[in-house]
């Protein structure tokens, strides 16, 4: 490792910072520090500083098998150390683009002053730089839900979201301008070959150590660091909390920890992988997962965030634990040199506390493979305020196995949002398995549910709210998949009504 600046690709070189606070974020650099010879970079808002509204949305570009890739992400938690071996775009960039092609504006930012996509403005640039990645990453004119999907990271409160979703396709008729990759490929090439980043300020550090055996290494030499992956959780710490995070040890750069393997009998996930990946991984083998895979969070979240992270925080309210836990999820956890399993149901202990020990980290995540013959029936449900860039109210995950009389043979219930922890309805399954599942069993595994949770009042719903929701989602399953023609009644009267 070595003490150097954060070195990374923006403004069409490669630029170098030093002197500043690891937990400088990308928006604080760029609105109040900015570059020697350009000065601040103020183009990008700060709206919420907690990654929720998307007005400081920018565009991060990295090296994927010697590809470019990029991807929208939350200028507000993203701390700058991150940016490093990277290349980061803003909306001041899209000027750039367009001169060089003797244009004045961008498509995508022509069809949003064409269409009146912007009111007030202030989200706008946000909304730009969602558009730009999708713009580069979609050849063709996208559907409505992938549009959808791009801008989920966006809120503005004057537009009503229509022009804006009309300009993002409205983009596609006007001659093409693309990004000349592969000079900004042979720079980020270049800063691969940098060695590991150990920056220093004041009497915080920040390692960022490239191989897995460095940062299992480092993981021993300072147990007490912070573990920072995409900084989607810890990022608030410090923007709304004020909090000193004190030394830091980012997984980011850990190449080994990247890569998603499908085995013979299980899915095997790094760390490292961002939720947008291992969430598409794992909703390819069990596509009933798809809605969740959607609506998990907004798509600048899940471009920065790891599955890994959001295992590690033990946040009873995360949306990953749930349906994993009832997938059999393993855990492989490494000491130093050393590794063991866990399952993902006995690795959380209580509220934000787990069965981490000292210098242990979360190395992979093993999820298993259905059987080609299996008959599990799997959902999950999701219920929040919002349809996208909400979190959970209650999220309800199921699987299940019956025999041909119905009789269950197998049956796991986890929720998140109901308790300390992320946590499996025991006392429901005990009900449930091995009987006929009718719908007599079903009501008595809702009374059942009484005893597997006491949740609590908070803001987002009432301890009655949740239990009834949670007694509802079971019922939902039994009516959507163990006994579907009960909800016959129920399509005949939508299709009277439609009619």
């Amino acid at each position: 490792m070595s003490e150097r600046p954060i070195t990374f690709f923006f403004r069409g070189q490669t630029q170098q910072v030093q002197g500043v606070s690891p937990v400088m974020t990308v928006l604080q650099f760029l609105r109040e520090h900015g570059l020697a010879q350009q000065g601040r970079q103020t183009g990008t808002k700060e709206g919420c500083a907690e990654g929720d509204c998307g007005a400081c949305t920018v565009v991060i570009g990295e090296l994927v098998n010697q590809q470019l890739q990029l991807r929208s992400v939350n200028a507000c938690i993203q701390f700058l150390p991150t940016l490093d071996g990277k290349a980061l775009f803003t909306v001041e960039d899209l000027k750039q683009l367009s001169m060089s092609e003797d244009q004045s504006l961008h498509p995508v930012q022509q069809a949003m002053v064409e269409l009146h996509g912007s009111q007030c403005g202030f989200c706008t640039p946000g909304f730009i730089m969602s558009l730009w990645a999708m713009y580069e990453n979609e050849p063709n004119a996208p559907s409505k839900e992938t549009v959808h999907d791009y801008l989920s990271g966006n809120l503005c409160r004057c537009t009503g979201y229509r022009p804006i979703l009309d300009a993002a396709q409205k983009a596609y008729d006007y001659p093409t301008i693309r990004l000349a990759r592969q000079n900004i490929i042979e720079v980020l090439k270049q800063l691969q070959q940098l060695p590991a980043l150990e920056f220093r300020h004041a009497s915080a550090q920040f390692f960022a150590p490239k191989s897995l055996d460095a940062f299992a290494d480092l993981r021993v030499q300072y147990p007490q660091a912070r573990l920072v992956a995409g900084s989607t959780d810890v990022g608030l710490w410090v923007t709304k909390q004020g909090r000193q995070l004190g030394d830091m040890l980012y997984i980011g750069q850990v190449e080994a920890l990247k890569h998603v393997n499908l085995q013979e009998d299980q899915l095997c996930i790094g760390a490292n992988v961002t939720l947008t990946d291992a969430l598409t991984h794992i909703s390819t083998i069990y596509p009933e997962l798809a809605e969740l895979q959607r609506r998990f969070a907004s798509m600048p979240i899940k471009n920065a965030g790891t599955l890994g992270g959001n295992i590690a925080n033990g946040s009873p309210i995360g949306d990953s634990m749930p349906v994993l836990m009832t997938l059999n999820t393993r855990l492989r956890l490494r000491c130093g040199q050393q590794t063991r399993e866990i399952a993902l149901e006995d690795f959380y202990l209580d509220y934000q506390k787990t069965d981490l020990q000292q210098g242990e980290f979360v190395e992979a995540i093993l999820v298993p493979v259905r059987a080609k013959d299996s008959a599990l029936k799997v959902a999950t449900y999701k219920i929040s305020k919002r349809f996208e860039q909400d979190i959970s109210a209650v999220c309800a995950a199921l699987s299940c196995e019956l025999d041909e009389y119905h009789v269950v043979q197998s049956i796991k219930i986890a929720f998140g949002g109901m308790a300390a922890i992320p946590k499996r309805a025991v006392h429901t399954e005990a009900v449930l398995l091995g009987q006929p599942f009718d719908m007599a069993l079903l009501r008595e595994a809702q009374v059942a549910m009484e005893q597997d949770y006491q949740p609590l009042n908070d803001g987002r719903a009432s301890a009655a709210y949740r239990l009834q929701v949670a007694k509802n989602c079971l019922e939902r399953f039994f009516v959507e998949h163990i006994h579907p023609q009960s909800i016959t009644r129920i399509d005949n009267l939508i299709t009277m009504v439609e009619a």
